[in-house]
């Protein structure tokens, strides 16, 4: 099924999506690998195309996934974030309780993905670091709103990666550790409804710089 939305309506309305994913619907491949159809036309650095997509519906290996990320989200969940005299102050309850939501039920999505990257950025220059990501990233996304046009919905998550916790993931894989990054650990899952509206977001006015900062 793929939702009547406009461009604008799939761009504005893709949200990360936690409480209000359906664990008990199936989400079938032949779905998935068309939303990746779609992403893998997004653009990549030097047309190099080093990315690979590793999708995970064992539910023995999405446990011990869910318990990884739990592991890393639990102590960042609970320290004191700082204020920032804005909207997102109004914002962080309602999204650290989804957060949470999310953390502790993990393990039950249908599916789950981790994107990976060739290469390992650390310590490089930020250009060549977002280079890098750049050649992947966009990918993610597109697959994020292909997801939404069809009536999916996921959550960029990368509290896994703290700590050995990307190691864990990819001996639990079988991911190559020393020559593929991961960006992150998605769950998958059609939502409950698909009534998704515009975020509260700051103001393009206050964000934007001409000529000079």
């Amino acid at each position: 099924m793929t939702l009547n939305l406009t461009a604008d309506e799939v761009l504005t309305t893709t949200r990360s999506v936690r409480k209000r994913l359906d664990f008990d619907k199936p989400v079938p491949r032949e779905v998935l690998m068309e939303c990746l159809d779609i992403a893998l036309q997004a653009p990549t650095g030097s047309n190099n195309q080093g990315w690979q997509w590793v999708f995970v519906e064992d539910a023995e290996k999405k446990k011990a996934l869910a318990e990884i990320y739990r592991t890393n989200a639990t102590p960042y969940l609970n320290l004191e974030k700082p204020t920032t005299g804005d909207i997102r102050d109004e914002q962080r309850p309602r999204v650290e309780d989804s957060a949470r939501y999310l953390a502790d039920h993990f393990h039950e999505v249908p599916v789950m993905l981790i994107p990976c990257l060739e290469g390992k950025p650390t310590e490089t220059p930020s250009g060549q670091s977002a280079g890098y990501w750049g050649s992947l990233l966009p990918a993610v996304w597109s697959f994020m709103l292909a997801l939404r046009s069809r009536g999916l919905g996921s959550a960029w998550t990368t509290l896994h990666l703290l700590g050995d916790g990307e190691r864990q993931a990819a001996d639990l894989l079988g991911i190559p550790f020393d020559n593929y990054s991961q960006a992150g650990l998605f769950p998958i899952a059609y939502t409950k409804g698909t009534d998704f509206r515009r975020a509260r977001r700051l103001p393009a006015e206050q964000l934007t710089h001409w000529d000079s900062w």
